[in-house]
């Protein structure tokens, strides 16, 4: 019988290897291996230790090992922040050492101060807008001939969320009343509100069942401005629960609203509330108004002595963005509008601001 000789390949020689199990170190050369680790970190921390500040072409990003880039930009971040400590101990003793005679303050560069110039920026002295505001749509309320009077509607079929936010809006606004709209037309909703004698309709729309904007209509010869809502947050979703606000008027405070346009909406706001706060009740509604952005908050104060005051938010907070203001009161299809809102036009300048 012939026998013949099969070879073996390169392959299966080295699967063989593969399958072999790997021998156990002895307990000798861990220990070996650990004290060498230890000695490679101490080295490296008395290397990190005797380092002198980076040099000024030092780039963080050019480190290929995560854990070290990670660790130098904390180093790197640490050493920037102690250059700046000791600039300003140094520049503070240097004012000490003047006196009287040390130049002023450095006053930052900030988008706010920056703003550029605009022509509708109202002076409260002026005669053109003093006999403006004698006559305008709001001139009966700051007369005293008319008082607040509120309707809060939402939506068709709102949601939770949308329908806690229009009650907790209902206790900051005093003589506020919530009505479910049950699919009537806002044409439909403003003859009945002014049969009524409402002075203000206010409509809080819902996308995703999230509160997303807001209609405020003054009754009855309007004006009706339109806003976006957004940050809403409601008193149970505060990290400082306060207690509920009571049933005092409210302060009004109107902060930042300089132009012709920022004057309108901030008589549109103070309509909301009667002119005679009840300063027992010690509560404040604030309306500021920063690059655009309308920021509301509702606070308790209480002062502790002559220089300390305790303030206690009582919610809800919520921002709004203007986005169009128009004529009389709400007609979608046939209004007219005194100002939109034209996105890529008038927010191409960051300093610019329209309020």
């Amino acid at each position: 019988m012939d026998i013949t000789e099969v070879p073996v390949s390169e392959d299966s020689e080295g699967k063989k290897k593969k399958n072999k199990k790997p021998k156990m170190k002895s307990k000798a050369g861990n220990g070996e291996a650990e004290k060498k680790k230890k000695q490679e970190v101490v080295v490296v921390e008395n290397m990190e230790k005797s380092e002198p500040a980076f040099p000024p072409s030092f780039s963080v990003s050019e480190i290929k090992n995560k854990q070290r880039r990670h660790f130098m930009f904390m180093k790197l971040k640490q050493e920037k922040r102690k250059q700046k400590m000791q600039l300003k101990k140094k520049k503070k003793k240097e004012r000490e050492a003047l006196g009287d005679k040390a130049p002023p303050k450095e006053v930052p560069k900030t988008i706010e101060n920056q703003r550029v110039y605009d022509e509708t920026v109202v002076d409260p002295e002026d005669e053109e807008v003093a006999f403006d505001e004698g006559t305008d749509e709001f001139s009966a309320y700051f007369n005293g001939l008319t008082n607040p009077k509120v309707l809060i509607t939402t939506s068709d079929r709102p949601r939770g969320r949308t329908v806690r936010f229009c009650e907790q809006l209902a206790t900051v606004i005093p003589n506020a009343h919530v009505y479910y709209r049950r699919g009537l037309a806002l044409k439909r909703v403003i003859p009945q509100c002014i049969a009524r004698d409402f002075t203000y309709l206010i409509v809080i729309n819902e996308d995703r069942k999230v509160p997303n904007g807001m209609v405020l209509c003054h009754l009855p010869d309007g004006p009706t401005a339109h806003f976006k809502v957004s940050s809403v947050r409601l008193r149970k979703e505060m990290k400082r629960r306060g207690k509920d606000p009571t049933e005092h008027s409210p302060e009004v405070i109107l902060n930042n609203f300089t132009t012709r346009l920022g004057h309108s909406i901030g008589r549109l706001f103070a309509a909301l509330f009667p002119q005679d706060p009840q300063f027992v009740g010690r509560q404040v509604a604030t309306f500021h108004n920063q690059r655009d952005f309308i920021f509301f908050r509702f606070h308790r104060y209480i002062f502790k002595n002559e220089k300390r005051v305790g303030i206690q938010e009582l919610g809800p907070r919520f921002t709004l963005k203007l986005r169009s203001l128009q004529k009389g009161t709400f007609d979608s299809k046939f209004g007219e509008y005194e100002w939109v809102l034209k996105r890529h036009e008038m927010d191409a300048c960051r300093r610019k601001f329209q309020l």
